[in-house]
């Protein structure tokens, strides 16, 4: 895991929560949307199936488990997961929940509008809340 590094863009465009264990979980900067991303600490790996079977049964459980963490704190009509890569290349899981009325709802999040930044304080409180969340 050492020489694991987040790809410079996402590290620009999202906060570090904690490290779950095979991921990171990041917070996108854009309040907008609650928008997570799951980034696997391993190097060199930009798809699901490059990643060992035990990686791969942990991707899918942390997704899973932030997925139901964030639904919990937000009461999201429904949580979309995907892992598209077409820009960033290393591999990540976008874990978004988005409700009726949210900006865009039903259409996608990716390339609607400008970025709105949170405040260091709107992270810390939602990055608790998420965290405790996640907190059996």
């Amino acid at each position: 895991m050492s020489d694991f590094r987040p790809d410079e863009r996402l590290v620009r465009d999202s906060d570090l929560v904690t490290r779950i264990g095979l991921c990171e979980l990041r917070l996108m900067k854009d309040r907008r949307w609650p928008w997570l991303v799951l980034v696997p600490q391993r190097a060199d790996v930009s798809e699901v199936f490059d990643l060992t079977p035990l990686d791969q049964t942990m991707l899918t459980f942390e997704t899973n488990l932030v997925a139901e963490a964030l639904k919990t704190v937000t009461g999201a009509t429904k949580i979309n997961t995907g892992a598209l890569g077409n820009i960033v290349r290393q591999l990540h899981v976008h874990v978004v929940a988005r409700s009726e009325g949210d900006p865009n709802w039903p259409g996608p999040i990716w390339g609607h509008g400008t970025a709105e930044p949170r405040s260091a304080e709107e992270t810390k409180a939602f990055a608790a809340k998420l965290l405790d969340a996640l907190t059996p």
